[in-house]
């Protein structure tokens, strides 16, 4: 099984899938059994369940320290 990933409040997610607006990059707002997540494309939030999330995601980065 693949390693899990340990997601934080402000960590930029990669999904599997594209939003409607090209961006395939979501910075999470809030972590829990569902997460809030924020396209970095274009700021539409979702809230999406925790499962979901760990099953499509392609890769986990911090934000850079410049914020």
């Amino acid at each position: 099984m693949a390693e899990k990933l340990n997601f934080e409040v402000g960590d930029i997610v990669k999904l599997k899938k594209p939003h409607p607006c090209g961006s395939q990059e979501w910075e999470i707002l809030r972590v829990g059994a569902d997460f809030r997540l924020k396209c970095m494309g274009c700021g539409h939030q979702v809230m999406v369940a925790r499962k979901l999330v760990e099953k499509n995601a392609r890769g986990l980065r911090k934000p850079e320290s410049s914020r």
